[in-house]
């Protein structure tokens, strides 16, 4: 019997094929989010294979959360993935983590390049130019083409390591995901077959490999070094015209995302940019100035549209942070999945005061959990997450999901009128 949403632990997550549609759809490797006073904007993703096209969904409404926008994973068939208001109105939260070893077995490891820190005096990263990135990252960006299930779309990607691993996102790889088929276009325009090596919905990231004679890596960069107003440079291949690049800005961090349907969603602590992203973009690279990754475009705020078709970029774009993008991709290339970080609590969906409450039923708090441990109690109302106001739901998980595994973190919980401040170490969710 499947567990009512208001009792499912925030761990559960699963994965679901986007129905085909009848026409041909762009498919974008971003999502949208609609603009408003108080309503969130749609969040679109890039979609798996096929030359233009464009489906779009949206996902039912949650009690706590704002309505979701779409999500779409390459230019041949859109997903919908939607923001909560909440969500995009302050989930904040950060995808950190840390970076692939430099390892010699070539048995599940990876050798990535990273940057060792933030150039001396670089406050704005203006060092370089758009037509030298340019010149030296399109190389190492592909287009990725997916189908399977009939469905099918197109989104970017870029070579991590002179393993043959690429990065993109996972609702661009989707559709193959049950034994369909993934092949990538190298700059030069040859195509490869790819093998999905492991993939994420909760993180929207997954790793293919090909055959990595030729093909030039990237530099990781680290996120964390990262400030608003840096110039960034985002490239891909919007509406499946490969090797595409745009500039902006950031124009914010620690944006929390959270787009996708109630069983396929995606949790995400963007970095925020000006710079154009379509669909298609979609697990490209965004890029500092000194031409190291610092993100994956992953989706775009759209404005709400009557004809609910998918749109394009409105100057707000969103990536995941590299530091995030790194410690993913290394357990994907490890084990072929991802560690989730929980507190091992239900969530009261219904709740609509200030703060998010535990469930009042005894079993919404995991015995033996981080939780637990640190005595929360069933109707709890948790109202800060590392000192940051927790809005909804959809924002509590966003900040968990943005820790490690073995991270102590401080909550504050109300009860009976009363606030006090618990610490917990965040334990590995068992899906």
């Amino acid at each position: 019997m499947t567990t009512p949403p208001e009792n499912q632990p925030w761990s559960a997550r699963h994965n679901r094929p986007v129905p085909e549609t009848d026409e041909p759809r762009p498919h974008d490797p971003t999502q949208e989010i609609p603009t408003g006073a108080t309503t969130p904007l749609p969040v679109t993703e890039p979609a798996p294979s096929t030359p233009p096209a464009h489906a779009t969904s949206t996902p039912p409404a949650r009690a706590t959360a704002a309505p979701r926008a779409r999500r779409g994973p390459g230019w041949a068939g859109a997903l919908t993935m939607a923001v909560a208001s909440a969500t995009v109105a302050g989930l904040l939260g950060g995808y950190t983590g840390g970076w692939l070893e430099d390892q010699d077995d070539d048995a599940g490891t990876t050798s990535v390049s990273v940057a060792s820190g933030r150039p001396s005096g670089a406050g704005s990263s203006t060092a370089g130019s758009v037509a030298r990135i340019a010149d030296e990252v399109v190389p190492s960006v592909v287009t990725i083409r997916a189908s399977g299930s009939g469905e099918q779309g197109v989104g970017s990607g870029f070579v991590l390591d002179r393993q043959g691993h690429v990065v993109t996102n996972n609702h661009v790889v989707a559709a193959a995901a049950d034994g369909g088929r993934v092949t990538v276009q190298t700059s030069k325009g040859e195509q490869l077959d790819a093998k999905v090596v492991g993939r994420d919905a909760s993180y929207d990231l997954a790793v293919l490999e090909v055959d990595p004679e030729g093909l030039q890596p990237v530099t990781m960069g680290r996120s964390s070094d990262v400030v608003v107003g840096d110039e960034v440079v985002a490239v891909g291949a919007p509406l499946g015209l490969s090797g595409s690049v745009t500039s902006g800005i950031v124009s914010a961090l620690d944006r929390p995302v959270t787009a996708g349907r109630d069983d396929d969603r995606s949790y995400l602590n963007a970095i925020q940019t000006d710079a154009a992203i379509n669909p298609g973009n979609s697990g490209g690279p965004l890029l500092d100035m000194d031409g190291r990754v610092i993100g994956v475009n992953s989706a775009i705020a759209q404005l709400p549209s009557a004809s609910g078709g998918q749109g394009g970029s409105i100057g707000l774009g969103f990536a995941i942070p590299s530091d995030q993008v790194v410690r993913i991709a290394d357990e994907l290339i490890r084990t072929g999945r991802a560690v989730h970080p929980v507190i091992g609590v239900q969530l009261d969906l219904q709740y609509s005061g200030e703060g998010v409450r535990v469930l009042d039923r005894p079993e919404a708090v995991e015995a033996s959990g981080p939780a637990a441990k640190a005595g929360i109690e069933p109707g709890d109302v948790i109202t800060a997450f590392e000192g940051r106001p927790v809005s909804s739901p959809d924002a509590l998980v966003v900040l968990i999901r943005s820790r490690k595994v073995g991270e102590t973190v401080a909550l504050t919980i109300r009860r009976g009128g009363a606030e006090k401040d618990v610490k917990m170490t965040l334990e590995a969710s068992g899906d």
